[in-house]
């Protein structure tokens, strides 16, 4: 999902310290983490995430024979917490964020929060799905989830499944 933008970031850090990517060398790279760090200031899961991107491109070249090695190969990538910082919504940020897409004219707002909020379902398993996708089991909805993974069995609470169909019809 990311993978595009982050490598264009990339190229275009390239291109604006007169590098040419195909002939960069490990401090380069090396550069390329720090300016991410301290000008961009991103998160270490960001940086981490985004050198990666820059490490399998440079494995890539190396496959195909472009280059004789990678100068992504030694660069130390940031350390990331294996917990995430991020705690999500508290239970009255959430109420306030349910309420506020209730109140909205278009239908799919709300159902999408409950979506999201509800079911715990992630973006792209919210966007990717279509009414039709919808199924029960036991009494409950269950929803899909990323192509070959199992469907969410989470139980469904009444409300966000009607708002879902609901929303289907609008």
């Amino acid at each position: 999902m990311h993978t595009e933008s982050d490598l264009r970031v990339f190229l275009r850090w390239c291109t604006n310290h007169d590098l040419d990517p195909l002939a960069t060398v490990r401090v380069d790279i090396e550069r390329y983490v720090r300016w991410l760090q301290d000008v961009r200031r991103y998160q270490p899961s960001t940086v981490s995430r985004r050198l990666s991107v820059v490490v399998g491109f440079y494995r890539v070249c190396v496959i195909d024979a472009i280059l004789e090695h990678s100068p992504a190969d030694y660069v130390r990538r940031p350390t990331v917490p294996a917990e995430s910082p991020t705690l999500g919504l508290g239970h009255l940020q959430f109420e306030a964020l349910i309420t506020t897409a209730r109140k909205s004219s278009n239908a799919n707002d709300f159902a999408l929060i409950a979506l999201l909020g509800l079911l715990g379902l992630r973006i792209f398993e919210a966007c990717g799905s279509n009414i039709a996708d919808l199924g029960e089991e036991h009494g409950h909805r269950r929803t899909p989830t990323a192509p070959g993974e199992q469907a969410n069995r989470a139980g469904s609470p009444a409300r966000s499944a009607g708002s879902a169909s609901a929303s289907a019809a609008v």
